[in-house]
Protein backbone atom coordinates (compact mmCIF):
# COMPACT_ATOMS: atom_id res chain seq x y z
CA UNK A 1 0.00 0.00 0.00
CA UNK A 2 1.24 3.65 -1.11
CA UNK A 3 0.75 5.53 1.94
CA UNK A 4 0.70 8.88 0.83
CA UNK A 5 -2.58 8.57 -1.53
CA UNK A 6 -4.92 6.69 1.62
CA UNK A 7 -7.40 8.20 3.34
CA UNK A 8 -7.95 6.60 6.64
CA UNK A 9 -10.65 6.19 9.02
CA UNK A 10 -10.47 5.02 12.67
CA UNK A 11 -13.32 3.81 13.78
CA UNK A 12 -14.16 2.71 18.05
CA UNK A 13 -15.69 2.88 20.61
CA UNK A 14 -16.26 5.76 22.90
CA UNK A 15 -13.38 4.71 25.55
CA UNK A 16 -13.54 7.52 27.96
CA UNK A 17 -10.00 8.45 27.92
CA UNK A 18 -8.94 4.90 27.94
CA UNK A 19 -6.05 2.73 26.56
CA UNK A 20 -8.01 2.20 22.89
CA UNK A 21 -8.27 5.88 22.48
CA UNK A 22 -4.73 6.25 23.55
CA UNK A 23 -3.59 4.20 20.62
CA UNK A 24 -5.80 5.70 18.12
CA UNK A 25 -4.59 8.63 18.96
CA UNK A 26 -0.50 7.69 18.80
CA UNK A 27 -1.67 6.30 15.34
CA UNK A 28 -3.56 9.53 14.07
CA UNK A 29 0.15 11.04 15.25
CA UNK A 30 2.13 8.34 13.44
CA UNK A 31 0.16 8.83 10.11
CA UNK A 32 -0.62 12.06 9.81
CA UNK A 33 2.74 13.06 7.73
CA UNK A 34 2.27 9.96 5.64
CA UNK A 35 -0.92 9.84 4.62
CA UNK A 36 -3.68 12.24 2.57
CA UNK A 37 -6.57 12.28 5.46
CA UNK A 38 -6.91 10.77 8.71
CA UNK A 39 -10.72 11.19 9.77
CA UNK A 40 -11.78 9.80 13.31
CA UNK A 41 -15.48 8.16 14.01
CA UNK A 42 -16.49 7.17 17.74
CA UNK A 43 -19.03 7.79 20.18
CA UNK A 44 -18.70 10.76 22.53
CA UNK A 45 -16.08 11.09 25.10
CA UNK A 46 -13.34 11.05 22.50
CA UNK A 47 -10.81 13.54 23.25
CA UNK A 48 -11.53 14.97 20.34
CA UNK A 49 -9.77 18.26 20.94
CA UNK A 50 -6.43 16.30 20.77
CA UNK A 51 -6.26 15.95 17.75
CA UNK A 52 -7.04 19.93 16.60
CA UNK A 53 -3.41 20.19 16.30
CA UNK A 54 -3.29 17.72 13.66
CA UNK A 55 -6.28 18.76 11.59
CA UNK A 56 -8.20 15.93 12.06
CA UNK A 57 -11.92 15.71 11.84
CA UNK A 58 -13.65 14.14 14.29
CA UNK A 59 -17.41 12.43 13.55
CA UNK A 60 -19.55 11.57 16.47
CA UNK A 61 -21.84 8.70 16.66
CA UNK A 62 -24.35 6.69 19.48
CA UNK A 63 -22.48 4.25 21.37
CA UNK A 64 -21.53 1.19 19.01
CA UNK A 65 -21.97 -1.22 21.69
CA UNK A 66 -25.55 -0.79 21.73
CA UNK A 67 -27.63 -3.53 20.18
CA UNK A 68 -30.75 -1.21 20.10
CA UNK A 69 -31.94 -1.65 16.13
CA UNK A 70 -32.50 2.09 15.83
CA UNK A 71 -28.94 2.55 16.30
CA UNK A 72 -27.73 -0.25 14.17
CA UNK A 73 -29.11 2.06 11.60
CA UNK A 74 -28.21 5.12 12.80
CA UNK A 75 -24.59 4.06 12.59
CA UNK A 76 -24.38 2.01 9.70
CA UNK A 77 -25.88 4.99 7.42
CA UNK A 78 -23.29 7.42 8.92
CA UNK A 79 -20.65 4.69 8.55
CA UNK A 80 -21.59 4.54 4.87
CA UNK A 81 -22.00 8.73 4.42
CA UNK A 82 -18.81 9.19 5.85
CA UNK A 83 -16.76 6.77 4.28
CA UNK A 84 -18.00 8.39 0.67
CA UNK A 85 -18.30 11.91 1.49
CA UNK A 86 -14.37 11.84 2.98
CA UNK A 87 -13.70 9.34 0.13
CA UNK A 88 -12.07 7.12 2.78
CA UNK A 89 -9.79 4.15 1.49
CA UNK A 90 -8.29 2.35 4.15
CA UNK A 91 -11.19 1.74 7.83
CA UNK A 92 -9.33 0.75 10.64
CA UNK A 93 -11.37 -0.56 13.38
CA UNK A 94 -10.67 -0.59 16.96
CA UNK A 95 -13.63 -2.78 18.64
CA UNK A 96 -15.69 -5.74 17.33
CA UNK A 97 -18.59 -3.76 16.93
CA UNK A 98 -16.89 -1.47 15.02
CA UNK A 99 -15.83 -4.22 12.75
CA UNK A 100 -19.12 -5.49 12.69
CA UNK A 101 -20.41 -2.26 11.11
CA UNK A 102 -17.94 -2.77 8.44
CA UNK A 103 -18.84 -6.30 7.70
CA UNK A 104 -22.65 -5.64 7.83
CA UNK A 105 -22.49 -2.37 5.17
CA UNK A 106 -20.28 -4.11 3.38
CA UNK A 107 -17.66 -1.76 2.98
CA UNK A 108 -14.72 -4.48 3.05
CA UNK A 109 -15.26 -4.56 -0.65
CA UNK A 110 -14.26 -0.83 -1.23
CA UNK A 111 -11.65 -0.04 1.53
CA UNK A 112 -8.85 -1.82 2.69
CA UNK A 113 -10.16 -3.10 6.16
CA UNK A 114 -7.67 -3.36 9.53
CA UNK A 115 -9.01 -4.15 12.95
CA UNK A 116 -6.37 -4.03 16.11
CA UNK A 117 -8.00 -6.07 18.81
CA UNK A 118 -7.21 -4.63 22.06
CA UNK A 119 -8.20 -7.28 24.98
CA UNK A 120 -9.43 -10.28 25.82
CA UNK A 121 -12.80 -11.63 25.07
CA UNK A 122 -14.67 -14.90 25.22
CA UNK A 123 -18.30 -14.14 25.05
CA UNK A 124 -20.53 -13.28 21.38
CA UNK A 125 -18.09 -15.70 19.36
CA UNK A 126 -20.53 -15.60 16.39
CA UNK A 127 -20.43 -11.78 15.90
CA UNK A 128 -16.80 -11.52 16.74
CA UNK A 129 -15.70 -14.26 13.98
CA UNK A 130 -17.99 -12.70 11.48
CA UNK A 131 -17.11 -9.01 12.38
CA UNK A 132 -13.22 -10.45 12.11
CA UNK A 133 -13.25 -12.67 9.57
CA UNK A 134 -12.79 -10.06 6.67
CA UNK A 135 -10.49 -7.93 8.68
CA UNK A 136 -6.82 -8.12 8.23
CA UNK A 137 -6.24 -8.60 11.73
CA UNK A 138 -3.61 -6.84 14.42
CA UNK A 139 -3.75 -8.14 18.23
CA UNK A 140 -1.64 -5.95 20.83
CA UNK A 141 0.10 -8.58 22.76
CA UNK A 142 0.72 -11.88 22.45
CA UNK A 143 -2.28 -13.67 24.77
CA UNK A 144 -4.66 -11.21 22.67
CA UNK A 145 -3.52 -13.29 19.49
CA UNK A 146 -3.71 -16.26 21.21
CA UNK A 147 -7.25 -15.64 22.30
CA UNK A 148 -7.94 -14.76 18.67
CA UNK A 149 -6.61 -18.02 17.69
CA UNK A 150 -8.16 -20.18 20.38
CA UNK A 151 -11.55 -18.68 21.06
CA UNK A 152 -12.64 -17.72 17.77
CA UNK A 153 -10.50 -19.79 15.23
CA UNK A 154 -9.11 -16.50 13.49
CA UNK A 155 -6.03 -16.45 12.24
CA UNK A 156 -3.18 -14.41 10.24
CA UNK A 157 -2.86 -12.31 13.28
CA UNK A 158 -0.17 -9.80 13.37
CA UNK A 159 1.42 -8.71 17.17
CA UNK A 160 1.82 -5.05 17.79
CA UNK A 161 2.66 -3.99 20.82
CA UNK A 162 1.35 -1.04 22.57
CA UNK A 163 3.89 1.76 23.42
CA UNK A 164 3.85 4.82 24.67
CA UNK A 165 6.26 7.85 24.15
CA UNK A 166 9.29 8.61 26.32
CA UNK A 167 8.45 11.80 29.09
CA UNK A 168 10.54 14.17 28.63
CA UNK A 169 8.69 16.99 30.01
CA UNK A 170 9.89 19.03 32.86
CA UNK A 171 7.93 17.64 35.94
CA UNK A 172 4.74 19.53 36.97
CA UNK A 173 5.22 19.03 40.97
CA UNK A 174 1.70 17.93 42.20
CA UNK A 175 1.21 19.61 45.31
CA UNK A 176 -0.85 16.68 47.25
CA UNK A 177 1.80 14.21 46.45
CA UNK A 178 4.68 16.87 47.44
CA UNK A 179 2.49 17.70 51.05
CA UNK A 180 2.52 13.92 51.42
CA UNK A 181 6.13 13.28 50.54
CA UNK A 182 7.29 16.20 52.84
CA UNK A 183 5.37 14.60 55.81
CA UNK A 184 7.56 11.76 55.27
CA UNK A 185 4.83 9.27 53.51
CA UNK A 186 5.53 6.75 50.83
CA UNK A 187 3.47 7.13 47.57
CA UNK A 188 2.01 4.03 46.07
CA UNK A 189 -0.41 4.64 43.07
CA UNK A 190 -3.07 2.76 41.16
CA UNK A 191 -3.99 4.14 38.06
CA UNK A 192 -7.27 3.57 35.31
CA UNK A 193 -10.55 3.61 35.14
CA UNK A 194 -12.67 2.69 38.17
CA UNK A 195 -14.50 -0.29 36.81
CA UNK A 196 -14.50 -4.43 37.72
CA UNK A 197 -11.77 -4.95 34.95
CA UNK A 198 -9.49 -2.94 37.34
CA UNK A 199 -9.49 -4.80 40.50
CA UNK A 200 -9.09 -1.55 42.53
CA UNK A 201 -11.29 -3.58 45.12
CA UNK A 202 -8.46 -5.99 45.93
CA UNK A 203 -5.87 -3.07 45.67
CA UNK A 204 -8.03 -1.07 48.25
CA UNK A 205 -8.51 -3.88 50.71
CA UNK A 206 -4.79 -4.87 50.57
CA UNK A 207 -4.09 -1.68 51.87
CA UNK A 208 -4.82 -2.82 55.52
CA UNK A 209 -1.91 -5.49 55.52
CA UNK A 210 0.19 -2.85 54.71
CA UNK A 211 -0.28 0.26 56.53
CA UNK A 212 -0.51 -1.72 60.10
CA UNK A 213 3.21 -2.28 59.07
CA UNK A 214 3.93 0.65 57.64
CA UNK A 215 2.16 3.65 58.66
CA UNK A 216 4.15 5.73 56.46
CA UNK A 217 2.92 3.94 53.59
CA UNK A 218 0.18 6.58 51.19
CA UNK A 219 -2.35 5.70 48.82
CA UNK A 220 -3.60 6.88 45.44
CA UNK A 221 -6.42 6.01 43.21
CA UNK A 222 -5.78 8.06 39.85
CA UNK A 223 -9.11 7.76 37.70
CA UNK A 224 -12.83 7.81 37.13
CA UNK A 225 -15.63 5.49 36.84
CA UNK A 226 -18.60 3.92 37.87
CA UNK A 227 -17.09 2.17 40.52
CA UNK A 228 -15.95 5.55 42.24
CA UNK A 229 -18.43 5.45 45.33
CA UNK A 230 -18.11 2.03 45.54
CA UNK A 231 -14.70 2.81 46.15
CA UNK A 232 -15.00 5.44 48.52
CA UNK A 233 -17.07 3.14 50.78
CA UNK A 234 -14.85 0.34 50.68
CA UNK A 235 -11.47 2.79 51.46
CA UNK A 236 -13.04 4.86 54.77
CA UNK A 237 -10.60 5.23 57.22
CA UNK A 238 -7.79 4.20 54.84
CA UNK A 239 -4.90 6.20 53.96
CA UNK A 240 -6.28 6.71 50.20
CA UNK A 241 -6.83 9.64 48.37
CA UNK A 242 -8.48 9.67 44.84
CA UNK A 243 -7.22 11.81 42.24
CA UNK A 244 -9.73 11.62 39.56
CA UNK A 245 -9.15 11.43 35.96
CA UNK A 246 -5.51 12.99 35.09
CA UNK A 247 -4.33 13.49 31.33
CA UNK A 248 -0.52 13.63 33.12
CA UNK A 249 -0.04 10.23 34.29
CA UNK A 250 4.39 10.05 33.29
CA UNK A 251 4.37 13.30 35.20
CA UNK A 252 2.37 11.75 38.16
CA UNK A 253 4.07 8.15 38.18
CA UNK A 254 7.55 10.02 38.18
CA UNK A 255 7.01 11.27 41.81
CA UNK A 256 5.30 7.99 43.26
CA UNK A 257 7.57 5.41 44.59
CA UNK A 258 6.14 2.49 43.57
CA UNK A 259 3.02 2.01 40.85
CA UNK A 260 0.63 -0.87 41.40
CA UNK A 261 -1.70 -2.72 38.66
CA UNK A 262 -4.53 -4.83 40.01
CA UNK A 263 -6.41 -5.57 36.56
CA UNK A 264 -8.59 -8.80 36.50
CA UNK A 265 -7.78 -8.91 33.11
CA UNK A 266 -5.96 -6.96 30.21
CA UNK A 267 -5.11 -7.19 26.36
CA UNK A 268 -2.00 -5.29 26.81
CA UNK A 269 -1.99 -2.81 29.76
CA UNK A 270 -0.20 0.83 29.09
CA UNK A 271 0.14 0.96 32.70
CA UNK A 272 2.97 -0.66 33.25
CA UNK A 273 5.07 0.78 30.09
CA UNK A 274 3.56 4.50 31.08
CA UNK A 275 5.70 3.16 34.60
CA UNK A 276 8.21 1.95 33.04
CA UNK A 277 9.20 4.88 30.78
CA UNK A 278 9.67 6.87 33.87
CA UNK A 279 11.71 4.64 35.61
CA UNK A 280 9.56 3.26 38.15
CA UNK A 281 8.83 -0.71 38.95
CA UNK A 282 5.67 -2.14 39.34
CA UNK A 283 3.48 -4.59 41.40
CA UNK A 284 0.92 -6.13 38.85
CA UNK A 285 -1.19 -8.96 38.73
CA UNK A 286 -0.53 -11.95 36.46
CA UNK A 287 -2.85 -11.60 33.78
CA UNK A 288 -3.26 -11.50 29.94
CA UNK A 289 -0.65 -9.03 28.15
CA UNK A 290 0.67 -8.16 31.77
CA UNK A 291 2.87 -11.14 31.76
CA UNK A 292 4.33 -9.54 28.69
CA UNK A 293 5.25 -6.95 30.01
CA UNK A 294 6.42 -7.66 33.72
CA UNK A 295 8.72 -9.94 34.38
CA UNK A 296 8.51 -11.32 37.98
CA UNK A 297 11.80 -10.38 40.07
CA UNK A 298 13.38 -8.66 37.33
CA UNK A 299 11.80 -5.51 36.18
CA UNK A 300 8.41 -5.76 38.81
CA UNK A 301 6.58 -8.25 40.86
CA UNK A 302 3.72 -10.37 39.72
CA UNK A 303 0.52 -11.37 41.87
CA UNK A 304 -2.37 -13.81 41.27
CA UNK A 305 -5.51 -11.82 40.72
CA UNK A 306 -7.94 -11.21 43.29
CA UNK A 307 -5.85 -11.85 46.04
CA UNK A 308 -4.92 -8.95 48.50
CA UNK A 309 -2.94 -10.80 50.85
CA UNK A 310 -0.15 -11.58 48.30
CA UNK A 311 -0.43 -7.81 46.79
CA UNK A 312 0.00 -6.59 50.50
CA UNK A 313 3.33 -9.12 51.08
CA UNK A 314 4.70 -7.89 47.59
CA UNK A 315 4.25 -4.27 48.31
CA UNK A 316 5.66 -4.65 51.60
CA UNK A 317 8.70 -6.18 50.45
CA UNK A 318 9.47 -3.62 47.81
CA UNK A 319 9.28 -0.56 50.80
CA UNK A 320 11.53 -2.88 52.77
CA UNK A 321 13.94 -3.53 49.99
CA UNK A 322 14.93 -0.56 48.12
CA UNK A 323 18.53 -1.50 46.63
CA UNK A 324 16.55 -4.68 44.75
CA UNK A 325 13.84 -2.23 44.07
CA UNK A 326 16.24 -0.14 42.31
CA UNK A 327 17.52 -3.30 40.11
CA UNK A 328 14.10 -3.55 39.15
CA UNK A 329 13.93 0.20 38.16
CA UNK A 330 16.64 0.14 36.06
CA UNK A 331 15.37 -3.17 34.34
CA UNK A 332 12.52 -1.21 33.80
CA UNK A 333 13.58 1.69 31.73
CA UNK A 334 15.68 -1.08 29.93
CA UNK A 335 12.35 -3.04 28.93
CA UNK A 336 10.65 0.15 28.04
CA UNK A 337 13.41 1.43 25.54
CA UNK A 338 14.18 -1.99 23.70
CA UNK A 339 10.83 -3.53 23.49
CA UNK A 340 7.89 -0.46 24.25
CA UNK A 341 9.08 2.31 22.78
CA UNK A 342 6.64 4.77 20.53
CA UNK A 343 9.32 4.47 17.93
CA UNK A 344 8.85 0.44 17.76
CA UNK A 345 5.39 1.32 17.69
CA UNK A 346 5.41 3.85 14.69
CA UNK A 347 7.60 1.69 12.33
CA UNK A 348 5.48 -1.44 12.62
CA UNK A 349 2.26 0.09 11.78
CA UNK A 350 3.93 2.21 9.02
CA UNK A 351 5.55 -1.24 8.30
CA UNK A 352 2.41 -3.23 8.23
CA UNK A 353 0.57 -0.58 6.24
CA UNK A 354 2.71 -0.91 3.71
CA UNK A 355 2.70 -4.42 3.09
CA UNK A 356 -1.00 -4.65 2.54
Amino acid sequence: MELKNQNILFFSRSTQHGGTENVVLQLCEIFHPLVNKIVVLSADGFSSEKLKPFGIKHYSIPDIASKAPSTIISVAKTLKEIVKKEQITVIHTHHRMAAFYVGITGLYRKCKFINTSHNTFFNSRALTRYAYKKASLIACGEMVKKNLYDVFGLSDVTVIHNAVKPFTDEIVIDQELLKDRESGKYLIGNIGRLSEQKGFEYYVRAIHAVVEKHPEAQFYIIGSGEDEEKLKVLSAGLPVKFLGYRTDIQNLMSQLDLVVLSSLWEGLPLTPIEAFSVGKTIVATGVDGTLEIVQDGENGLIVQPRDEKQLAEKIKWLIEHPEEKRVMENKAIETFDTEFSFDILAQSYADYYRSL
